[in-house]
């Protein structure tokens, strides 16, 4: 189900909550006209690219660039706000960067994977770092009948592949977290909006390098699947 947007008038009034979905009662840092996508470039972008970061949607240096990682952002922004997942900025996701709206934590220190929403959120302190796209178990059959799903609980990371790609049976893993068995939080070159996966949990290759650098892939670190 679709969760709407505050009114303005009701972000200015202070942080509202709506189901699992936060509105963060502070002024827009990100400001302008007409649908930004991937290609586009400019001061709108480098805009879109700090409010993004703001609001713990990691889409890397603002460089005035909309490539890959902005769209990844966008993506997550989209699915915490109940939107059309297409990547692009326009009146409706300009809506939800004004209102800041974000997803609500139920982990305290680790990663958090929301099934429903494909969201990845990892957080430290009991506060949301950062809001990620993620792409799960499609659910669909393969392998002579193996239904590709991401197994729910409560896990810790347990084995991890530090430097560069690891090539396993169902395909290529980018610096994989693994939290039960063969499933795995890891990088990937395709992280569409939607579950695709064999059942890890993909996120785009620089977000992986960012989770490894903040020790968010750390042996132990809890990762809820829900």
């Amino acid at each position: 189900m679709n969760t709407p947007i505050p009114s303005r008038r009701s972000v200015l009034l202070g942080t509202v909550t709506a189901g699992t979905v936060t509105v963060l009662g502070m002024p827009s840092a990100f400001a302008g006209g007409g649908t930004l996508r991937r290609g586009s470039r400019g001061q709108q972008v480098t805009d879109l690219q700090n409010r993004l970061n703001s609001l713990g949607y990691w889409c890397g240096r603002a460089d005035g660039r909309f490539g890959a990682s902005v769209q990844q952002a966008v993506y997550a922004l989209q699915k915490a706000a109940g939107l059309s997942r297409d990547g692009r900025v326009g009146p409706k996701t300009r809506q939800a960067l004004d209102a800041g709206v974000r997803p609500s934590n139920r982990v305290s220190d680790g990663i958090e994977i929301d099934l429903d929403r494909q969201l990845l959120i990892a957080s430290r302190g009991g506060s949301i770092r950062w809001i990620l796209n993620t792409s799960t178990g499609s659910g669909e059959r393969y392998d002579g009948g193996k239904i590709a799903t991401t197994p729910r609980g409560s896990f810790k990371v347990y084995r991890t592949v530090s430097r560069g790609w690891r090539t396993a049976p169902l395909g290529r893993l980018y610096r994989p977290a693994y939290f039960t068995g063969g499933y795995a939080v890891h990088g990937a070159t395709s992280i569409p909006p939607r579950p695709a996966s064999h059942g890890c949990a993909r996120v785009s290759v620089g977000a992986m390098n960012m989770l490894w650098d903040e020790g968010f892939t750390r042996k132990g670190t809890r990762v809820n699947v829900y």
